[in-house]
Parts: C-alpha cells; sequence; structure tokens
C-alpha cells in the first residue's frame, strides 16, 4: 500500500512476491559508459553474457588491453575466473579488488545511486518494470556521468610514502 504521510509504505499480509533481478552492469570509468542487464540469477553463465556484451563492442574488442575491475563474487574470482575470462578475451585483464572493498569499485558506487534513487520505495507491477525502471535509469544516469581520470601515479605513491616516513605514526599507551 502507498505511504501516508508521516507513514511508511505498508505491505498487505497477501502480498505475492513477483520476483526478483539480478541486476548486472559494468563501468566504463573513461567514457562515463554503462552496460547492464537484467538476469534471472547471478552466476558464472550472466557475469559471462555481462562480459560478452561490452567486450564484443568496439573500442573493447579492439583495444590492446581493457582491464575490469572486479569484486570477488562467487561468480568471477580465483585463477579459473581469470583463466575462462581471459581464453574468451585474451585482451581482457581481470584485477581484483581487496575482499570487502567494495567502496573502491565505481560500478559498486553505481548500484548504490540505483538502490537509493530508482529502487526505493520498490513497489512494482513487474518484472518488466522493474527491469524497464532500471535501464531507463541507467539510461539517465548515463546522460549526466562524467568521465572518471585516475591520476595517482607511482610517483605519486613514491612521495606520499616519503611523506609518512617522514611523519612516523605514534600511538599512546591505553592506560
Amino acid at each position: 500500500m502507498p505511504p501516508s504521510p508521516g507513514e511508511s509504505m505498508r505491505v498487505e499480509h497477501e502480498y505475492a512476491r513477483g520476483g526478483a533481478w539480478a541486476y548486472l552492469a559494468a563501468l566504463d570509468v573513461h567514457r562515463g559508459k554503462l552496460f547492464g542487464r537484467c538476469e534471472m540469477t547471478t552466476g558464472i553463465a550472466p557475469f559471462g553474457r555481462l562480459v560478452t556484451q561490452v567486450m564484443t563492442q568496439s573500442p573493447y574488442r579492439d583495444a590492446a588491453r581493457v582491464l575490469w575491475i572486479i569484486d570477488n563474487g562467487s561468480s568471477h574470482r580465483g585463477t579459473a575466473c581469470v583463466e575462462r575470462l581471459q581464453s574468451a578475451f585474451p585482451n581482457l585483464v581481470p584485477v581484483h579488488g581487496p575482499a570487502h572493498a567494495s567502496w573502491l569499485n565505481q560500478i559498486e558506487i553505481y548500484f548504490s545511486i540505483v538502490q537509493r534513487k530508482a529502487l526505493t520505495p520498490n513497489d512494482f507491477p513487474s518484472l518488466e518494470e522493474v527491469e524497464e525502471h532500471l535501464l531507463a535509469f541507467q539510461h539517465y544516469y548515463e546522460s549526466i556521468a562524467k568521465p572518471f581520470e585516475w591520476r595517482f601515479t607511482k610517483d605519486d605513491l613514491a612521495e606520499l610514502m616519503r611523506k609518512l616516513d617522514d611523519h612516523p605514526i605514534t600511538v599512546a599507551a591505553a592506560a
């Protein structure tokens, strides 16, 4: 039921859950380009379809190297994942982020925005409407996205490490 002023949305006891989508997406941070798809489940095959969706398009299929920053989800972690992806797309270089550091991954930040801006409240009459809503938001977000340019070089890192060495951290003993 829709929320009344000052009240939360309520769900009747006769509520029938219409299912759920697994929304998979990839983000080209240099172009501000999103690739997304709705799947009935997560797993190796759905993730593979997302990778194929991206890697069969120009400029990715023609690039010498395409870095994929990926988390450690069960469908895309470990040596088997790297071998599977690189056998299908030799120019793809999987880069696994540290465990519990999804906040470093730009697509995870996008998923957080999707949750807050496109899926809350989550009152959709059908899975088809959820998919339409997700893909429409994806298109909108892509229209306002700005390319992300990482400018922190190895020289910048060396300078930062030098500064840290010059100022040792001291911790007072606990009483």
